[in-house]
C-alpha cells in the first residue's frame, strides 16, 4: 500500500486526516536535522569568546532544553488543529490579527533564507578553493549562490511530504550524523579539552544573553513547526520527536561551534570557523553537512509561503517561487554578517508571542476545537505587546538578568488574565 505525496495544502484548511502520515521517527529526523547545520556551528561560535567552554555550553543546555519544550508545544497546536502555523494563530489573535505576525514571520523567514543560502555559498567556495585551487573556476561565490537558491526554491515548491519522506529519511540524516561523529571525534582528537574547559571566556558577553542567543535558536522555529505538525499522526509523537531530534541536534552542533572556535578557529573573521572546518578530515565532514544544509532554506523558503498564503489568494508553489528568488536575490549581495542582533531580535518578537499562543491553546481553550473570532483580540494583542515592551526594557535596563523568559512569562500571564475576563 503506497501514500499519496500532495504538494499542494491550502494554509488557512486544516489538513485532512488521510495526509497526517508524519509519525514519531518522521518528526524525529526532521527536527533533529533542523537542529543541526552551519548556522548553528556559527550561533555556537558568537558564545565562544565572551563565554569560554564551560559557560557557553552552560548556556545552549539551558537555552535549548527550555526553547525545545516551547517548540514541541507549539507543535502540538498544529496537529491539535491541523492548521499552518500562521492561520493557527487566527484563533488567539482574531481573523485579522495574525496578519501582522504574519507580515513578521515573512520578513524574518526571508532574512534566514538568504542567512543560509550565503553560508553554504562561502562553504562551498572555500572547499572549492581548497580543493581547486584560488583561480578555479569553481572558487565563484556568484555561482554557488544560485546553485544553492535553486536547490531551496525546488525543494520548497515540492512541499514538506516530499521532502522528509523521500530525502531526508533516506540519506539526508545519515550524511549529518556522520558529519557530527567525524567532527566530534577529530576535535577529541587534537583538542586539550581539559586546558579548553578551565579557560574562561573575555566577559564580553553576559551568561543571560548567552542563554537568550542560544534559546533563540529553537524560538525561531515557534512560528515554523505547525507547518509541518499538521502533517504528524499524534500530538505526543509529534511532542516527542520534535523535542528531543531538535535538543540533541542544537545542543551537539552548537557545542560543536563553540569548541571549534576556541580550539582551532584564528582571528575574528565572519568565515574563522568555516576555515577551522575546512582543516577538519579534509573537508570532507564539512561537505557532509553543506550537501544537507539545504533543508534549512528549505524550511524557510517553505514557511515564508505558507505565511504569504494567509495574505494573498495565491497558490504556496507559486509563492515558494518568488520568496526562493528573493532570497537568492539578496545572497547575491550579502556578506556573511554578523547575526546576533538578528537572532536577539526574534526572540524580542516571537517568544511574547507564543507566550500568549501557548496560554490561549492550553489554558484557556484547553486544547479544543474553536471558531476563528471576527476581526481582532484586543486582549491577545495587548498581552503580546506587554510580552515585547518587557523585552527590550530588560534588554536595555538590565542586560545582566536576560530578557527572552521574562518577556515569555509576562505575555502569557497577561493573556491568561486579559482572556479569562472576556
Amino acid at each position: 500500500m503506497t501514500t499519496t505525496i500532495a504538494t499542494s495544502y491550502s494554509p488557512t484548511i486544516p489538513v485532512a486526516t488521510a495526509q497526517r502520515v508524519l509519525g514519531l521517527r518522521d518528526m524525529f529526523s526532521l527536527w533533529f536535522s533542523l537542529g543541526l547545520g552551519l548556522m548553528v556551528l556559527q550561533t555556537g561560535a558568537l558564545l565562544a569568546p565572551g563565554l569560554g567552554l564551560a559557560g557557553a555550553l552552560g548556556a545552549i543546555l539551558l537555552g535549548t532544553l527550555v526553547g525545545v519544550l516551547l517548540l514541541a508545544s507549539a507543535g502540538v497546536i498544529g496537529s491539535d488543529t491541523g492548521l499552518a502555523a500562521m492561520a493557527s494563530l487566527k484563533l488567539s489573535l482574531g481573523n485579522h490579527g495574525a496578519a501582522l505576525p504574519a507580515i513578521l514571520n515573512l520578513l524574518q523567514l526571508v532574512g534566514w533564507g538568504a542567512f543560509e543560502i550565503i553560508v553554504m555559498r562561502d562553504a562551498a567556495s572555500l572547499l572549492s578553493a581548497r580543493a581547486f585551487g584560488e583561480s578555479s573556476l569553481w572558487n565563484n561565490p556568484a555561482l554557488w549562490t544560485l546553485v544553492f537558491g535553486a536547490l531551496a526554491t525546488l525543494l520548497a515548491v515540492a512541499g514538506p511530504l516530499a521532502f522528509v519522506r523521500r530525502v531526508l529519511r533516506r540519506w539526508g540524516i545519515w550524511l549529518l550524523v556522520a558529519a557530527c561523529v567525524w567532527l566530534t571525534a577529530d576535535f577529541i582528537a587534537r583538542a586539550d579539552f581539559v586546558a579548553l574547559w578551565s579557560k574562561t571566556g573575555d566577559g564580553s558577553l553576559p551568561f543571560a544573553v548567552g542563554f537568550d542567543i542560544a534559546i533563540a535558536m529553537p524560538l525561531s522555529w515557534l512560528p515554523l513547526i505547525a507547518d509541518y505538525s499538521r502533517f504528524g499522526k499524534r500530538a505526543g509523537q509529534v511532542f516527542g520527536g520534535a523535542a528531543i531530534g531538535f535538543f540533541i541536534g542544537c545542543f551537539w552542533l552548537m557545542g560543536l561551534g563553540v569548541a571549534y572556535t576556541l580550539a582551532f578557529a584564528e582571528g575574528s573573521d565572519a568565515n574563522a570557523l568555516l576555515l577551522a572546518l575546512a582543516g577538519a578530515g579534509m573537508g570532507i565532514p564539512l561537505l557532509l553537512i553543506l550537501l544537507d544544509e539545504s533543508e534549512k532554506a528549505f524550511a524557510d523558503i517553505h514557511s515564508a509561503a505558507v505565511s504569504s498564503g494567509i495574505l494573498l489568494p495565491l497558490k504556496v508553489e507559486h509563492l515558494a517561487l518568488a520568496i526562493g528568488a528573493i532570497c537568492t536575490l539578496i545572497a547575491w549581495f550579502a556578506p556573511l554578517a554578523e547575526y546576533q542582533n538578528f537572532l536577539l531580535l526574534i526572540g524580542s518578537v516571537f517568544a511574547p508571542l507564543f507566550g500568549v499562543v501557548l496560554v490561549d491553546h492550553f489554558i484557556l481553550r484547553r486544547r479544543a476545537a474553536a471558531e476563528i473570532p471576527h476581526g481582532l483580540r484586543w486582549g491577545s494583542l495587548l498581552a503580546w505587546a506587554g510580552g515585547v515592551a518587557t523585552y527590550h526594557l530588560l534588554a536595555n535596563c538590565l542586560p545582566d538578568v536576560g530578557a527572552t523568559l521574562p518577556a515569555l512569562v509576562v505575555a502569557g500571564v497577561l493573556q491568561l488574565v486579559l482572556g479569562r475576563r472576556s
